[in-house]
């Protein structure tokens, strides 16, 4: 029986992820589009990869239980990658909160109660959780363990509470940082460790979209005021992907680790910083 790579969201850095880890796996790629996961398929399988293409909905309990069933009917669940969600520009804040927020909050727990023993997952959050001001220390917890089907219902996440998309956005990126440190504790009674990373502004052509649109010029000056001076690759998240997911990360699970070319270090510290 093949062990198997479950990568949600057929997008550059999820195939880059996938690329690096997934050689000798059945590679599952669901994606909401099956067209966007046809195509990260047809790139992989021409590159000799295993690959099955599957439909799956982030937002919706219902679609993410079907799509695990049909990844562990073909082998041994070893790996899961979440590289779903939706942007600030893309969607209203409600859709963020119930995509990136509880969708991928829901995604860990299912994964969690059936991931095999020494298997490990990985989701890709972002450098944009970073730079909103703290929480609480209740509102973090509630973040972390209120059960998923109540997140939404919780008062810090209602409409009036959320200011716009990119405020959603944080506080869906917030969560998913508290919930890979409260899966980690479940996932490790199984034998396996779950991680995040945050990328800072990485070149897909979603983000080269961004480049020539309305917050085009945000985005420039935020990577050309960096220290690394330069948005990021999708091999470059895949290379820390590698340390997380593979055996040199062994005594890594519960973290989150932030690789943003030095922006948000700038943003507290530096050139970026708002009120400088």
């Amino acid at each position: 029986m093949k062990q198997v790579l479950l990568l949600v969201g057929a997008g550059q850095i999820g195939m880059a992820i996938a690329r690096r880890m997934g050689y000798g796996m059945k590679n599952v790629i669901a994606d909401k589009n099956i067209d966007h996961a046809h195509a990260i398929c047809d790139i992989m399988r021409n590159a000799g990869y295993d690959v099955e293409p599957i439909e799956m909905d982030l937002a919706s309990r219902e679609s993410i239980v079907a799509a695990i069933g049909k990844a562990m009917s073909l082998g041994e669940l070893k790996m899961m990658v979440c590289a779903a969600g939706v942007s600030p520009s893309q969607a209203p804040k409600e859709t963020i909160l119930r995509v990136d927020l509880y969708g991928t909050s829901v995604l860990l727990e299912e994964v969690g109660k059936i991931i095999a023993p020494g298997g490990t997952g990985l989701v890709v959050s972002s450098q944009s959780g970073h730079r909103m001001p703290a929480l609480t220390p209740e509102q973090d917890e509630q973040l972390a363990c209120t059960p998923a089907e109540q997140l939404l219902s919780l008062e810090m996440l209602q409409p009036d509470n959320i200011r716009d998309t990119l405020h959603a956005y944080q506080m869906a990126k917030r969560c998913n940082v508290k919930r890979v440190m409260v899966e980690a504790v479940k996932w490790g009674e199984r034998g396996a460790r779950i991680n995040s990373v945050s990328p800072g502004i990485i070149v897909t052509p979603l983000a080269i979209d961004e480049f020539n649109g309305p917050r085009g010029d945000f985005y420039k000056n935020m990577f050309a005021k960096c220290p690394a001076g330069r948005p990021g690759t999708a091999d470059e998240v895949a290379n820390v992907a590698e340390l997380l997911l593979g055996e040199k990360g062994a005594f890594i699970t519960g973290s989150d680790f932030l690789m943003d070319g030095g922006a948000t270090a700038s943003y507290f510290y530096g050139p970026l910083n708002p009120n400088k």
